[in-house]
């Protein structure tokens, strides 16, 4: 198509690279709102379900744990839970960049915004 003019070749060869990488990001960003994570506390007394971007879907919390006295437990608890769901969504999110980025050529440990 463009051999005739040298570089500039490689150059679209690469913005056309460029422009389907920044394609297939956006959808990821997308599906990433649809793809949910469980983090659990209390040996599964409280789960917390995320979206891999991190945005807190539910909360289930065993009835079992609820008392007056262990109010503080109860929220160190639910705590922990968001933490773990929010830990799992970040891993999540680096996964799914770099099955993407890995199909495209890239290398695995290529930084791209995020």
């Amino acid at each position: 198509m463009l051999k005739g003019l040298g570089g500039l070749g490689d150059m679209a060869k690469m913005m056309k690279s460029a422009q389907e990488l920044q394609t297939k990001m956006a959808q990821m960003q997308d599906e990433l709102h649809n793809v949910m994570v469980v983090g659990e506390s209390g040996a599964g007394l409280v789960k917390a379900t995320a979206s891999a971007k991190g945005d807190l879907k539910a909360l289930d919390i065993d009835p079992s744990i609820f008392n007056g006295d262990d109010k503080e437990v109860v929220e160190d608890l639910i705590l922990a839970a968001i933490k773990d769901a929010q830990a799992k969504a970040s891993e999540k999110a680096k996964e799914e960049m770099t099955q993407l980025t890995e199909s495209m050529g890239l290398p695995k440990d290529v930084k791209l915004p995020f």
